[in-house]
């Protein structure tokens, strides 16, 4: 295991806890570098405060929760805006469709269970859960992490539904320079794998690379070269739709799982 990583280049595309990721990397015997692809992710006070009254003068027929972090910062803000019993009371009363086990915990931890919750982690599974209800006309909350979910929107608008979305959480680009950097690390393949930990981080990577005019050139260097390393399935979603098809992901979205993952990959082509 010590050695799996031997003489492989990650680059690390998350800001989040990079020194942490950094060390495993460097345990497993490799090199990591930092190349984070975002910036900082905050919490938009403003924008959740207004979903949120909006959300408890007009509670809706049906609620989508995508995140446990999600939840979590929408109850706390409930609780200092005075309105925590109104708004569980809220959610209590309302089908809730749920993705992710980390929802799913959030929701239990406040005596919520959902109605419905995908089959496999992703928006997919929530699709197909969401299928049996005829959602002609109703009013959805959608709460989202920091960015939009156009296929799910597109999805529950083309089934009848009108959808409000709460984002509690504003997702940033990394500082100036940061991706043309791992832009060009990819394109010279100057590393051996880039590990993404959020779907904005390729996001924003692959609208910059269009931007520049090369991202079917990255998206080559990714089927062919580098090594595209995913922590879960919304992750490997934001891939997958650009056309990169090669990613390695661990079965459960953890930091250190997708390194393991990534060590047994390379193990099982030597």
């Amino acid at each position: 295991m010590a050695e799996q990583l031997k003489g492989i280049t990650v680059a690390l595309a998350g800001p989040r806890k990079s020194e942490e990721m950094a060390r495993l990397v460097e345990n497993m015997g490799g090199t990591a570098v930092y190349r984070p692809a975002q910036g900082t992710v905050f919490l938009d006070d403003e924008a959740l405060r207004q979903g949120l009254t909006a959300w408890t003068s007009q509670p809706p027929d049906w609620v989508i929760l995508t995140t446990g972090m999600g939840l979590d910062a929408i109850f706390g803000m409930a609780e200092n805006m005075g309105i925590a019993s109104r708004f569980l009371e809220i959610l209590a009363g309302s089908p809730i469709a749920a993705r992710g086990y980390k929802t799913v915990n959030a929701l239990k931890k406040r005596g919520l269970v959902p109605a419905v919750r995908d089959d496999d982690g992703s928006t997919s599974g929530l699709i197909r859960g969401l299928q049996e209800f005829d959602l002609q006309g109703k009013e959805i909350v959608l709460q989202l992490h920091g960015e939009s979910a156009p296929r799910l929107t597109a999805w529950l608008e083309a089934s009848g539904a009108r959808v409000r979305e709460v984002q509690p959480y504003r997702h940033t680009p990394p500082e100036p320079g940061a991706l043309d950097l791992l832009l060009a690390d990819i394109l010279a393949g100057k590393v051996d794998a880039v590990a993404f930990t959020s779907a904005p981080q390729f996001r924003f990577l692959s609208g910059h690379a269009r931007e520049q005019g090369k991202l079917e050139e990255m998206v080559q260097a990714f089927e062919h070269g580098v090594l595209a390393v995913s922590v879960g399935k919304i992750t490997s979603q934001a891939l997958l739709e650009e056309g990169v098809q090669r990613i390695v992901m661990p079965e459960h979205e953890r930091m250190g799982s997708m390194f393991v993952e990534l060590g047994r990959y390379l193990a099982a082509r030597r």
